[in-house]
C-alpha cells in the first residue's frame, strides 16, 4: 500500500542522504521522492511516496523521521484532500505523417510538444499520476524512445474560504 508523506526539513547538506539512508536501513521501498525549496527560507519540502505493508509500518516510518535532527514536520497526507501533480517528458517516434495524429492524441491531456526532431517529438505533460499513466499507455503504440518522470509532488488542499465567509459576502464579485 502506498503512503504519501509530506516532510519539511532544514535545507542543509546531507539531509537527503540521512533520510534515504533511514529508509535503506529499515528496508522500505520509496516509490518516488521529490524535494525542493519551500515557502520558508532555509527549509525544503519533500514528498515521499512510500510502499509499506500496513498502517503500523507507516506509523513506524513517521516516528523514525521525527527522530531525525533536521526534520521539522512530518505529515501523512494519504487520506486527506490533496493537490498532487507529476511532470513527465516523453520522447516518441514520430514520422511526419503521424505528427498531427499525435498532436490530437495529447490535446485532451493538456500536454504539449516541446521539442521536434526529424524522427521524434518530445512531449511534456503535467497532471495526476493516473493521468500521466494514461498518456504513457496511449503513446506506447507509437514507440517511446525515452521517458522521464519527476515523481509526485503534493500538499494538502487549502480550506474553502467561501464556505467560511459570513453569508452577506458569499458569491460577491469584487472589482478592483
Amino acid at each position: 500500500m502506498n503512503r504519501i508523506l509530506s516532510v519539511v526539513v532544514n535545507n542543509r547538506s546531507g539531509v537527503l542522504n540521512r533520510i534515504t539512508g533511514l529508509f535503506l536501513r529499515r528496508g522500505f521501498n520509496i516509490q518516488s521522492l521529490t524535494v525542493g525549496t519551500s515557502e520558508t527560507e532555509g527549509q525544503s519540502r519533500m514528498t515521499i511516496v512510500l510502499d509499506v505493508d500496513d498502517e503500523r509500518t507507516a506509523e513506524q516510518v513517521i516516528k523514525q523521521l521525527h527522530k531525525q535532527i533536521d526534520v521539522l514536520k512530518v505529515s501523512d497526507i494519504t487520506d486527506q484532500p490533496i493537490v498532487a501533480r507529476e511532470l513527465v517528458l516523453i520522447r516518441v517516434n514520430s514520422p511526419l505523417q503521424t505528427r498531427s495524429e499525435l498532436t490530437a492524441l495529447i490535446e485532451p491531456f493538456r500536454a504539449s510538444i516541446i521539442d521536434v526532431s526529424r524522427d521524434t517529438v518530445t512531449i511534456q505533460a503535467v497532471g495526476s499520476p493516473e493521468k500521466v499513466d494514461a498518456l504513457i499507455f496511449l503513446l506506447h503504440p507509437y514507440g517511446i524512445k525515452e521517458l522521464a518522470r519527476t515523481g509526485l509532488t503534493a500538499f494538502v488542499r487549502g480550506t474553502d474560504v467561501a464556505a467560511e465567509a459570513p453569508r452577506p459576502y458569499r458569491n460577491r464579485v469584487l472589482s478592483i
